[in-house]
C-alpha cells in the first residue's frame, strides 16, 4: 500500500440491518421502496449504514431494524455512544423507488419522510440524496471516507448481489 491507501473490508447489507463499525468498510446494499442512510463522524471518519424496508411500527415487541424509525433511530443512538457529537456526523439517504402500485409509492414517500425525520430530530446535516423515482438502486458506499457510488437499474437482478451472491443460485 502508498501513502494514505486503505484495505477495505467488502460487506453485503440486507434488508432489516444496521452496519456500524470504524474499520474501512466498503458496504453493498441493494434498494428499490426501501432506503438506506449512512452516517459519517466528520472529525472520528467512520461510518455506518441502515437499510429499511418499512417507515415505522408502533408496537415495541415488533419493533426491528427493518422499521426506519427503529433502524435510523438506532443507528444514530449508536453513534452516540461511541463518543460522536451530533454536529460532527453527516447523513445521506438512498432509495425510495416508487413502484407501480399505489401502495408502493406511499411507502417509499413515506420511508424517505421517516428517514429525513429523525434525522432533523438529531440535528444531523443531510449532505445527499438519491431518492424517489422508478429506478432500483445499489449502493456501495465507503465508511472510511464516506463516498457513495449509485448505481441505476429499470429492474432489480441477482446479479445485482454480485459479487455476494452467485448468479446460478
Amino acid at each position: 500500500m502508498k501513502g494514505r491507501e486503505v484495505q477495505l473490508i467488502d460487506y453485503l447489507l440486507l434488508p432489516g440491518h444496521i452496519y456500524l463499525t470504524q474499520e474501512a468498510t466498503r458496504l453493498s446494499t441493494v434498494l428499490g421502496s426501501c432506503v438506506a442512510v449512512t452516517l459519517w463522524d466528520s472529525k472520528k471518519e467512520y461510518g455506518g449504514m441502515a437499510h429499511f424496508l418499512y417507515p415505522f411500527i408502533g408496537d415495541r415487541k415488533k419493533a426491528t431494524a427493518e422499521y426506519g424509525n427503529v433502524a435510523v433511530k438506532y443507528l444514530v443512538e449508536t453513534f452516540l455512544d461511541n463518543g460522536s457529537k451530533e454536529k460532527a456526523l453527516r447523513a445521506q439517504i438512498f432509495g425510495g423507488a416508487f413502484s407501480s402500485s399505489v401502495d408502493g409509492v406511499k411507502v417509499a414517500r413515506e420511508n424517505v419522510n421517516t428517514a429525513r425525520k429523525i434525522l432533523r430530530t438529531y440535528r444531523i446535516k443531510i449532505i445527499s440524496e438519491d431518492i424517489a423515482g422508478n429506478m432500483g438502486r445499489k449502493i456501495v458506499y465507503n465508511t472510511h471516507s464516506n463516498e457513495a457510488i449509485v448505481y441505476k437499474v429499470n429492474k432489480l437482478r441477482s446479479g445485482d448481489w454480485y459479487p455476494y451472491v452467485n448468479e446460478g443460485r
